[in-house]
């Protein structure tokens, strides 16, 4: 995916930016120059200082597919504020242009590869999407069969760092989306493919264990390199996954599973008897209450998708534990374990990913219809502070005991056990490892911010050796930082360095005017962040005062230079004072000696 131009038409504007705001992503020398002369994989490294609207524009680009998601997905099961003639979410009105690469299926001999796309909504007009070059590929025209899959990205990945939420909106609503699908079809007892219809995904803490898992299951010694060299992970040792089977039911939520025969009985009683996933219990005293299986669709019969069957296939054991209704599946992992999920989960990690996805959105089903709404129309950062967390015996999927080997270590430990830093590295390059094969847009915002400096400095060549270049597709990555390093590991034309006018509240974005590509910390330092001094503050301040001692000219001069040697450490800014006063007291001397 290229991304080319971006514009935000809404009155009011998005976020902190402004209407008006447009940006050029690639001009047309640059774009003709990198298809002419592709150099693999390159991100986008926006930088500048924090509130200039860096992570806004990852923010608007997330806003704008969510839009298309909504209505590109069944709409049919979705509340009312999210059916087509209600969207009414910010950005209201945008223009945005991209080429994105075209299955081999789809290409003409000789033709393009490269699909050209504009999206574009007014405040009063409904999204529009056009193909700019439709007759170009081997499409059917009145059917536009193949539409999403050759036009849109095969997925946007968002991640964000710690608790920033900046980014996290659009993806945390479309989890609730995949919710409703899952529970639309458990209702009206329809197929499930086991995976999410919609292809927004949001990688946090909460899928930091299904990443790892994924990733050290599926992908070989080469491939997983960088877990090797950086944080030092070798093999996995052993897991459990914790699957709590059915949960209450009140009796309204009974009139979701309505038979859709309006003339058949629509008693609770019948309504049970319709629906395999429902069952009653009546207790001691009498009172009878409602079950629901939440697993219902994915337990193996001609409706499900097969995913707890597969994962049963894959254990090393598994129990029931009928007091709680729960599945237990315990791994002891070695090479079969391992072949096992491959010839369970099609030879693809991010299938499994995929299953766990959907597992992990069974744990919303607590949250009440009232609620979802208010989150579908809400514009607020902390959305996921109003949504109640379960505690983990109320959870329908869980991992515990996840444990592999560290180099340094004795005894396999687990994954909570690593520092941040270790867990954002696992997460952004896990993450770029499972959808490496796709053509999908990727935003990371601030993901490096508990790196040690070595890893900073590497972070852009782990990145590359995650995404290697590969003829069918080709990724658009864009990360927000604060790092000299991931500048220096970029060309000028892949900076984008953000500036906010604090009065007007506009947002500039240029390109650095010099050649970032190798360029040393403390140039991109001074050019880019507009810090001219190499030391921290106080040591700054230590050294203004002496330089105001040494300016007074009341104090020895070697005395001086001493005492600077002593309390502060070698950089730039003492080397130029010490030369100062050296300067001046061989002058003095020439001048006695005159």
């Amino acid at each position: 995916m290229k991304l080319l131009r971006l514009k935000i038409t809404d009155p009011a504007g998005f976020r902190s930016l402004p209407t008006g705001f447009e940006h050029h992503f690639r001009t047309e020398w640059s774009l003709q120059d990198e298809l002419a002369h592709p150099e693999g994989f390159a991100p986008f490294v926006c930088a500048g200082p924090n509130g200039s609207g860096k992570s806004n524009l990852l923010e608007i680009l997330a806003a704008i597919f969510f839009q298309i998601e909504i209505l590109r997905v069944r709409r049919s099961f979705l509340p009312e504020v999210l059916q087509e003639e209600a969207l009414d979410f910010s950005p209201a009105a945008f223009e945005l242009e991209y080429m994105i690469r075209a299955p081999r299926k789809y290409l003409r001999p000789g033709g393009s590869i490269w699909a050209k796309v504009t999206i574009t909504k007014g405040m009063v007009e409904p999204i529009s999407i056009r193909w700019m070059n439709q007759d170009e590929f081997e499409v059917d025209a009145e059917t536009n069969e193949g539409l999403a899959e050759i036009i849109f990205p095969e997925y946007v990945i968002g991640y964000s760092s710690g608790e920033n939420e900046i980014l996290s909106l659009p993806f945390f609503k479309m989890r609730f989306v995949q919710f409703d699908e899952y529970w639309n079809a458990l209702s009206r007892q329809l197929t499930y493919p086991g995976h999410p219809e919609t292809r927004l995904a949001y990688l946090d803490s909460g899928s930091s264990q299904a990443i790892l898992l994924c990733n050290l299951l599926f992908q070989d010694d080469a491939t997983l390199q960088p877990f090797r060299e950086d944080i030092g992970i070798n093999e996995l040792n052993e897991f459990r996954i914790i699957l709590r089977r059915s949960v209450s039911l009140e009796p309204d939520q009974l009139a979701d599973f309505a038979i859709e025969d309006e003339n058949q009985d629509q008693s609770i009683d019948a309504i049970i008897s319709h629906n395999p996933a429902l069952r009653a219990e009546t207790d001691l005293y009498g009172v009878t209450r409602y079950r629901i299986n939440l697993l219902e669709l994915l337990e193996g019969d001609d409706k499900s998708s097969l995913i707890v069957s597969a994962l049963k296939r894959c254990a090393t054991l598994y129990y029931v534990d009928e007091s709680a209704d729960t599945l237990i599946l315990d791994y002891w992992v070695n090479d079969a374990t391992k072949q096992a999920f491959r010839e369970n989960f099609g030879g693809s990690a991010r299938t499994l990913f995929q299953a766990f996805q959907v597992l992990l959105t069974l744990n919303l089903y607590s949250v009440t219809s009232s609620l979802k709404a208010d989150l579908y129309k809400s514009t607020s950062h902390y959305v996921s502070e109003t949504v109640p967390v379960l505690a983990s015996d109320q959870r329908i999927m869980r991992f515990k005991y996840v444990r592999f080997r560290k180099q340094g270590a004795a005894e396999p430990i687990m994954l909570k056990e690593l520092s941040d830093g270790e867990h954002q590295l696992l997460h952004s390059l896990g993450l770029c490892l499972l959808f490496r094969d796709t053509n999908s847009l990727i935003l990371l915002d601030e993901p490096e911010t508990h790196f040690n400096p070595s890893w900073r400095a590497n972070f852009v060549s782990r990145l590359r050796q995650c995404l290697p270049v590969n003829g069918d597709v080709e990724q658009e990555m864009l990360i927000t930082t604060h790092s000299p390093f991931l500048i220096s590991d970029s060309k000028p034309e892949k900076v984008l360095v953000f500036v906010k006018d604090q009065q007007a509240g506009d947002v500039r974005i240029s390109h650095p005017n010099y050649n970032t590509l190798g360029a040393s910390i403390n140039k991109i330092t001074m050019n880019t962040f507009g810090k001219r001094e190499t030391i921290g503050g106080h040591a700054q301040a230590l050294l203004d005062e002496m330089r105001a001692r040494f300016e007074r000219g009341e104090e020895d001069k070697d005395a001086l230079v001493a005492e600077i040697q002593q309390q502060l450490g070698e950089s730039v800014e003492k080397m130029l004072l010490v030369k100062a006063i050296l300067d001046r007291t061989q002058d003095g001397k020439g001048e006695e000696q005159r």
